[in-house]
C-alpha cells in the first residue's frame, strides 16, 4: 500500500497521531487508481450520484436498551432505561436517545435481524456473508462491490473511503476487497505507518508541488522497479496522482471548512478508545457527509466500543448520548442539504446482545435478534419494521436477513441484485448477496 504522511496531530487523549493518504494498492499491472481510472475512461462518468454512509457499531450494541425496549418484561430482562416517545406515533425508544427520538419520522427501525453469528468481526456487517465456504478470492465488502460495479462518480474522490481506525481486536478489520481485487479496496485517509509504504520524500503538505512529487515517485518507482511491481508512469498514472493533488479530497477530509454551528451540532464525542474497537469521534460522521457530498459513494464509520458483558447500563449512559447527537445530527444535515434521497445511512453492529443481564450488570453475545438504523436514500422512513417477542430474543414478526439489507442499499444505488455479478478468481459469476436476498418493499419507496 502505498502511503502519503500528513501532519502530525495532537488529540484530546494527549496522544500525537499521523494522518496518512494512501494511493491504492501496488500490484501486478501498477497502481489500483489508475486501473480505476481506465475503467471510468471506458464506461464514462455518471453527471450525478448516489451513495451510502455505514455506520458500524464494533462489539454490538444492546437492542433491548436502545431501539427495541421490552417495558413488560421482568426486571432482569428490561433493564434500567425507560423508553420516551418520538416524533413517530406509537414509536418509543431508550430515554437516552432524546435527539434522535425527535427525528424518528427520518429513518426507519430494523428489529428483527436474525441471521447474525457470535462472532466478534466486521465481515457480516460489510459483507452480508458468512466466513465459511468462500469462493476464491473471498467475499468482497460492499464498498468494493460498488467501486468495481460503478467507478469513480468524481475522478478526485475515491468511491469508496473507509474511516475505521486500525482497531486493536483485529477482526473488527476482517473485511476485504475478496475476489473484486485490491484496486477496490477502501481509500483510509488514516493508517498505521508500519504496515504500508510510505512514498519517500513527500508529505500531504508538499503535494500541492506536483513536480517535486513525481520526482520522487520516480525515486521510489525506481527502488522497485526491480520486484516488477510496477512498469512506469503512464497517462492513467498521471492522472492517479493528479487526483491528489486535487484540492477536492483534502478540503472533503477538512472539518474545519464547515460553519461553527454544524461542528457544534455534530460534537467532538470521545477520542479515547474504552476497549479494543474504535473511539467515538463524532467528526467522522460530518467527514463522511463531506466525502458523499464531495464525490465518493460509499462510507465507512467505525464508532465506539459496545462489546457490554459487564456495567452494561453505566456504559450505556456514558455513550449512547454521543451517538445519539452524532447520528440525529448527520440525519438532519443531510436533509438541511437537500441530500436525504440520494444518500442511504445505515448504523448497526454485528450481533445483539442477550435478554438476561448477567451476573456483572452485562449482556452477553446474542446472534438470533439484532437491531439496525436506516435513513434517507428515498427510503420510506418513520416506521418499525419487524418485532421480537416480549424478552426480545427471538423475531415475532418480519425475520430480517443481512442480505436484504445489503440489497436494498444496493437497489438505493441504482444496482440490480438480480442481474450485477462479479466474477471470483475462477472466473463464476456471484451475486452481490446471498440466494433469495431482495430489497426490502417495507423500505422501497
Amino acid at each position: 500500500m502505498l502511503t502519503i504522511p500528513g501532519p502530525s496531530r495532537r488529540f484530546c487523549d494527549g496522544l500525537s497521531r499521523r494522518n496518512f493518504l494512501r494511493i491504492g494498492s501496488l500490484g501486478l499491472g501498477g497502481l489500483a487508481l489508475p486501473d480505476l481510472l481506465r475503467a471510468e475512461t471506458a464506461s464514462g462518468l455518471r453527471s450525478g450520484h448516489k451513495a451510502v454512509i455505514m455506520v458500524y457499531l464494533p462489539g454490538g450494541p444492546p437492542h433491548q436498551d436502545t431501539f427495541d425496549l421490552k417495558p413488560d418484561a421482568p426486571a432482569e430482562i428490561r433493564g434500567e432505561f425507560q423508553s420516551i416517545p418520538t416524533s413517530v406515533p406509537g414509536t418509543r425508544i431508550c430515554e437516552h436517545l432524546p435527539l434522535l427520538a425527535k427525528c424518528a419520522h427520518r429513518y426507519s427501525i430494523l428489529r428483527s435481524i436474525h441471521d447474525a453469528v457470535d462472532d466478534h468481526s466486521d465481515f457480516m456487517c460489510q459483507t452480508a456473508r458468512r466466513k465459511g465456504n468462500q469462493p476464491p478470492g473471498g467475499w468482497p465488502t460492499f464498498g468494493a462491490c460498488v467501486s468495481r460495479v460503478l467507478g469513480a462518480a468524481q475522478p478526485s474522490i475515491p468511491p469508496f473511503v473507509g474511516l475505521e481506525p486500525r482497531m486493536q481486536h483485529r477482526p473488527y478489520n476482517a473485511a476485504n476487497p475478496g475476489f473484486a481485487g485490491v484496486a477496490h479496496d477502501a481509500f483510509r485517509p488514516a493508517a498505521d505507518a508500519k504496515s504500508d509504504m510510505v512514498l519517500n520524500g513527500i508529505t500531504t503538505e508538499r503535494l500541492a508541488d506536483r513536480r517535486a512529487l513525481l520526482r520522487s515517485f520516480d525515486r521510489f518507482r525506481r527502488d522497485v522497479d526491480a520486484t516488477g511491481l510496477m512498469s512506469g508512469l503512464d497517462a492513467f498514472n498521471e492522472q492517479a496522482f493528479g487526483m491528489l493533488t486535487s484540492s477536492r479530497l483534502l478540503e472533503a477530509l477538512d472539518v474545519e471548512r464547515e460553519p461553527a454551528a454544524v461542528r457544534a451540532r455534530y460534537g467532538k464525542g470521545d477520542a479515547k478508545v474504552h476497549g479494543d474497537a474504535a473511539p467515538m469521534l463524532n467528526e467522522q460522521f460530518l467527514v463522511a457527509r463531506r466525502l458523499v457530498e464531495a464525490g465518493a459513494r460509499f462510507v465507512t464509520v467505525a464508532y465506539g466500543f459496545w462489546d457490554y458483558h459487564g456495567d452494561n447500563f453505566g456504559n450505556a449512559r456514558r455513550d449512547l448520548p454521543m451517538f445519539d447527537q452524532a447520528l440525529s445530527a448527520l440525519i438532519a444535515d443531510l436533509h438541511d442539504r437537500g441530500l436525504d434521497r440520494d444518500v442511504s445511512v445505515l448504523a448497526w453492529g454485528e450481533f445483539g446482545r442477550s435478554p438476561t443481564i448477567n451476573k456483572d450488570g452485562g449482556r452477553d453475545h446474542w446472534p438470533r435478534a439484532n437491531c439496525a438504523v436506516l435513513a434517507g436514500g428515498g427510503m420510506r422512513v418513520g416506521q418499525v419494521v419487524g418485532a421480537t417477542d416480549r424478552l426480545g430474543g427471538e423475531p415475532s414478526e418480519r425475520p430480517v436477513q443481512f442480505g436484504e439489507v445489503f440489497a436494498t442499499l444496493y437497489h438505493n444505488l441504482g444496482i440490480d441484485v438480480n442481474q450485477v455479478t462479479l466474477p471470483d478468481l475462477t472466473g463464476r459469476p456471484q451475486y452481490l448477496v446471498p440466494d433469495g436476498c431482495q430489497p426490502m418493499k417495507e423500505l422501497i419507496a
